[in-house]
């Protein structure tokens, strides 16, 4: 069958693709890393340190996914071979169908594997703290801003990552003027860190009785969440304002009935980070921290790959000639990355959290 010699080829490509990017994601390292972290976890007082013992078990689950992820990719590749053999015994064109499915889903899974492959950061495998922040614009901006927390979190969802708000701050009249949320997963800040920047909106206003065209702005900041043994960023307090107020929540025990929420400012860079999901202070005071030495190896990492004298954590402004990204809806239906030229044309979709084109040509452009 001429159909089985074409999959025959595209099944031993695909094994080719799978195999190297092993070799990039280095499995064997994998598999002495997790030997290593077993033999720990064997010894008599490794459980007498409860957050020692609950990262080492999250490390080890981690790399055991990963390393079964790509096993199971070889499986697949194999059983499907052993599909074709059948088929082509038993000349079953039903059969040579699903071996035709089969590869296409194969196909897909390699190239997220081989998209792994490119994220060679410090912290790409780390969790993120994203901040969404208004900008010129007014009302609308703040409803361009909710609009890309809904596109963001239904990505996150796609990509089967756990998000978690922060903090919120609603808008006037519509939308939100900012929030701050959590994402954690695999690779999180290593898809999002290309998200970093102002994104820019152009469509016919739903706030303008005249029915107008309205420019909008938004920018999102991208920093890593890290694990407090790999943590080297040390914060003196005396730096730092630490002010409590009421929650914004909907209500509900202790939520805007005590100053459980947390703002802190630091004075050396400005940066201010605040929580108030958490149900008591101190919950929203040690996230608190954690966002803030994000944000400051957040700029301590742009330091040393820009080497700008005076960044003080700011982003461009968030206003004309400041985007990576513009999201058009009139005249035309379009999105465009303004850094890799790369276009798609159904912007319902991107809105919908499908993002992977973006990322994808982001990371190859590194």
């Amino acid at each position: 069958m001429i159909e089985l010699e074409q999959y025959q080829q595209d099944i031993q490509n695909i094994r080719r693709s799978i195999i190297s990017a092993g070799e990039a994601l280095h499995v064997e390292h994998m598999r002495e890393q997790i030997a290593e972290l077993e033999q720990e976890m064997n010894q008599p007082e490794f459980w007498n340190d409860l957050e020692r013992s609950t990262r080492v078990n999250q490390k080890v689950g981690g790399l055991k996914n990963r390393l079964g992820h790509y096993e199971k990719l070889l499986s697949t590749a194999d059983d499907i071979e052993v599909m074709m053999d059948l088929a082509r015994e038993e000349n079953d064109e039903d059969m040579v169908t699903e071996v035709g499915e089969e590869i296409r889903s194969l196909r897909e899974a390699a190239d997220a594997l081989e998209l792994e492959t490119l994220m060679r950061g410090k912290y790409d495998d780390s969790n993120a703290v994203l901040s969404l922040h208004a900008g010129a614009g007014g009302t609308e901006a703040q409803d361009w801003t909710q609009m890309l927390y809904r596109m963001y979190t239904r990505y996150c969802e796609r990509m089967g990552f756990t998000v978690r708000l922060l903090d919120l701050l609603e808008g006037d009249e519509a939308g939100i003027k900012s929030v701050t949320f959590e994402v954690d997963g695999d690779h999180v800040y290593g898809y999002l860190r290309g998200e970093k920047g102002v994104h820019r909106l152009v469509r016919i206003s739903p706030f303008d009785s005249n029915a107008r065209r309205h420019t909008s702005f938004s920018s999102l900041d991208v920093a890593p969440m890290l694990e407090d043994e790999d943590d080297d960023i040390e914060i003196n307090m005396k730096d730092v304002r630490v002010d409590t107020y009421h929650s914004s929540g909907a209500g509900g025990q202790n939520v805007n009935k005590t100053s459980s929420a947390v703002r802190m400012t630091h004075y050396p860079t400005g940066i201010v980070v605040s929580c108030q999901t958490e149900r008591d202070q101190v919950q929203n005071r040690a996230t608190c921290i954690k966002m803030l030495k994000a944000r400051l190896l957040e700029l301590r990492e742009r330091e040393k790959e820009q080497q700008m004298a005076d960044i003080k954590g700011e982003m461009k402004k968030i206003e004309w000639g400041s985007q990576i990204r513009s999201y058009v809806f009139q005249p035309y239906t379009m999105v465009k990355d303004h850094r890799t030229g790369f276009e798609v044309g159904n912007i319902d979709d991107v809105m919908n959290g499908n993002l992977e084109g973006f990322v994808t040509s982001y990371l190859k452009m590194q």
